[in-house]
């Protein structure tokens, strides 16, 4: 569960990294060459939600699951 709504913010942060390497093809001189850095960089920072949406889905950690969990314990009304 966790692992797809980490699924949003590497969204968001693939679709900057596009704009920005977008943005950088149209520069010129080092400016060209920082937008490519950044969008680099942007897109490794995509990665990071991912990777820890998907150690707290496996590892059982996830607290969305545990919430899911003790709404089913719970008495339902009678």
């Amino acid at each position: 569960m966790c692992f797809f709504f980490s699924l949003i913010p590497a969204t968001f942060f693939v679709t900057v990294g596009f704009f920005v390497l977008f943005a950088a093809s149209k520069a010129d001189g080092s400016a060209k060459g920082f937008g490519q850095i950044l969008a680099v960089w942007i897109f490794i920072i995509a990665l990071f939600p991912l990777t820890a949406g998907a150690y707290f889905t496996l590892s059982g950690q996830c607290p969305m699951e545990q919430m899911m969990e003790q709404m089913h314990k719970l008495p339902t009304p009678q």
